[in-house]
């Protein structure tokens, strides 16, 4: 089953940690990248944006043709450990608009990562980060 989010900016508890938690942060993301807070869509990925594989200044770029996104967000699957760490995936289906007119459809996955509650882990580690992204165009 595919649910349509509402992409709600408002602050939730200061560490997600449930299933529908990652699902919000996959919403916040396109939500940032919709408004043109590039910074913030950056943050979300894990290890301070390191995770995307980008840096910051080509994390813009890359999306320097887009005039709006729109994010579909299915059940998470999971979560997963290991090693002090859990994984939940996300399964989505994007939408964007580039400022040219055009429309682009993506289908994929998020993967998103939290550190468990260990000794020394902040709130931020301890709160999903997106890990990974497989997505490819379709139609």
């Amino acid at each position: 089953m595919v649910l349509l989010f509402a992409l709600s900016l408002a602050a939730g508890a200061a560490i997600d940690r449930t299933p529908a938690q990652a699902r919000d942060v996959v919403a916040r993301y396109y939500a940032a990248l919709d408004r043109g807070a590039y910074r913030t869509a950056y943050a979300l990925w894990d290890r301070g944006g390191q995770a995307s594989g980008q840096r910051y200044a080509d994390f813009v770029r890359g999306f320097a043709r887009t005039a709006r996104t729109r994010v579909v967000a299915g059940m998470p699957q999971g979560p997963e450990g290991a090693a002090g760490s859990s994984y939940i995936t996300v399964p989505v289906r994007v939408y964007a608009t580039l400022k040219n007119g055009a429309d682009q459809r993506f289908v994929g996955t998020y993967t998103l990562r939290r550190v468990n509650d260990v000794p020394g882990a902040t709130a931020s580690q301890r709160s999903w980060h997106l890990a990974s992204a497989k997505l490819h165009q379709i139609g």
